[in-house]
This record gives C-alpha cells, sequence and structure tokens, in this order.
C-alpha cells in the first residue's frame, strides 16, 4: 500500500495457522462486532465524520512481512499470510484503526511529512498495546528476569515508531521526527480517556 503506516510485527515468515485470507476475514468481521477497543475506534471514526464501509478492513496475501497497512481512500489491509494468531489479527486491527482515526480527525496530515507520521506511528504503538511487555518478550526483546522490563513501553514505542517512519525516510530523519514530536503525541490519547 502506497501510504501504509505500519512495520512488521512478528515473525518474518508467512503463517501457515492464518494463511488462508477467508480465515483472517473471519476474525476481522467477528472482532469488528465483539472487541470493545475496535467496536470504540469505529465508533469514534464514525463521530468524527468518517463513514467506513463493510470492506474498510480487509484481509490479504502481503508481499513483505507485515501486520498491516492503512492507507487513505483506500482502508485497512490486514496481513493474513504473516499473523499466526487470532490475537495478532486483533492488535494489527487496533494500531490500524488509530491510523485511521489520526488520518480522520487532523484535517492537514501529510503521511509523507516524516513528522506526522512519526506521531501517528507513536500513538498508535503506545495505545495499541503493541508494546506490553508480554509481546516484548516473544519478540525477544525483553526477558522475564530483565532489569529494564518496569519501563520498557516508552523505549518499545520509540523504537517501532522509528522503525515504522525509516521505511519511508532515512533513519537518522525518522529518528529526529519521533524525538521532535514524541511529548506531544506520546500523551495524547485521543479518543480514549487514557492508555487502554
Amino acid at each position: 500500500m502506497g501510504d501504509s503506516t505500519s512495520t512488521p510485527s512478528s515473525a518474518g515468515s508467512p503463517a501457515p495457522v492464518l494463511g488462508k485470507r477467508q480465515q483472517c476475514q473471519n476474525i476481522i468481521q467477528k472482532n469488528i462486532k465483539k472487541n470493545s477497543k475496535v467496536k470504540f475506534l469505529i465508533e469514534n471514526l464514525e463521530k468524527s465524520g468518517c463513514r467506513i464501509g463493510n470492506n474498510f478492513i480487509r484481509a490479504v496475501n502481503c508481499d513483505r512481512p507485515a501486520a498491516g497497512g492503512f492507507a487513505r481512500g483506500y482502508g485497512i489491509e490486514i496481513c493474513s499470510n504473516y499473523l499466526h494468531m487470532e490475537d495478532e489479527v486483533v492488535q494489527a486491527m487496533i494500531h490500524e484503526l488509530i491510523h485511521a482515526y489520526d488520518d480522520c480527525r487532523v484535517a492537514n496530515l501529510r503521511w509523507s511529512n516524516s513528522n506526522h507520521q512519526a506521531c501517528s506511528e507513536i500513538r498508535a504503538n503506545h495505545l495499541s498495546g503493541d508494546c506490553h511487555y508480554l509481546r516484548e518478550i516473544l519478540r525477544g526483546h525483553l526477558q522475564l528476569d530483565d532489569l529494564r522490563l518496569k519501563g520498557h513501553e516508552p523505549v518499545c514505542v520509540k523504537r517501532r515508531s522509528v522503525q515504522s517512519v525509516a521505511a519511508h525516510h532515512s533513519p537518522a530523519k525518522a529518528k529526529i521526527a519521533v524525538e521532535t514530536v514524541w511529548d506531544t503525541c506520546y500523551n495524547d490519547t485521543t479518543p480514549f480517556d487514557r492508555v487502554p
């Protein structure tokens, strides 16, 4: 996707469990109806004036290792061939819905602007739970006895945000962009009252 704002999340090889798009699409549809965070984000997208159709979130087979992506005017794609569990599908949905919400609420958002993209990546990584310590342990970035366990979340959010922005800009520019907007964007929990 041209305006894709996500980076790889889990393993780098296609998933045998969710290799079929239809199975992933069924998980998407189930969680649109039943997952409280997904429902909350969709409701807030619509309250903000952005109507989403039945195919706004779609399961696809992706060419590169990724969890999914969002593109303005096109919607959200979830990479069914790179996600291994339902929880990963839901996590990708929440992450991409935050990007969609940012795109809806910020009138002058330009995804090509490294600061704009960095802000949305910070928010998506922070508010979606992408950096929960258990996810970081599964990714190999933390161990249960790791002394960094307590303060890992902001470190993870920065790391993942820089990686995402660096997919579209130089690594140096990505790091500067994340640092520039960090305080404002990390503390912006909209549409949630607090970090979920």
